[in-house]
């Protein structure tokens, strides 16, 4: 497991730490088919690579309207979330990244965690744009979030909704 990287890590530092981030989850997940198995290795590996980070985990999609949590680390998170509900839901609706600096402006955000002042979603999508998954990040900072790990989650989640576009959900 990567060590982990200070939110005030200058880009450089975390440029390479998340190339060791990548190669260690693409490690992991050498061979691995099972999607559930996939989801609770980059949860754990993410998780624990960023200290900024309280929460780390994914909701599937189980429906066209509905996503469902999956594998995460940190407390407690909602089990349900409909995508037409908080930041989690406008990923999915939308199938685009909800980078979120500041949680209290953004309408409709559900506070599954009180501390929660930032939060990161990525939309993990099959070829075809349908929506496996969301990828969702929450940090107890305001703007916790860099440009880089949006682009490296971003990419992540592309190549997990390549990867397991078949043995996933609806």
């Amino acid at each position: 497991m990567t060590p982990a990287l200070s939110p005030d890590a200058p880009e450089p530092v975390r440029r390479a730490h998340w190339a060791d981030v990548r190669a260690s989850i693409e490690a992991l997940l050498e061979g691995e088919d099972d999607w559930v198995a996939a989801m609770a290795t980059v949860v754990a590996e993410l998780h624990h690579a960023f200290e900024a980070w309280h929460w780390t985990g994914f909701y599937r999609a189980v429906s066209d309207d509905l996503l469902v949590i999956g594998p995460y680390q940190g407390g407690h998170g909602c089990l349900r979330i409909p995508f037409d509900r908080g930041v989690c839901g406008a990923a999915a609706r939308t199938g685009r990244t909800q980078d979120v600096p500041d949680v209290d402006r953004f309408p409709d955000h559900i506070a599954c965690a009180a501390s929660t002042r930032s939060e990161l979603v990525v939309p993990v999508l099959r070829p075809d744009g349908r929506v496996l998954a969301v990828l969702d990040v929450d940090s107890d900072q305001e703007a916790a979030f860099h440009p880089i790990d949006r682009e490296q989650l971003e990419s992540l989640c592309a190549l997990l909704g390549h990867r397991f576009r078949a043995l996933a959900t609806p």
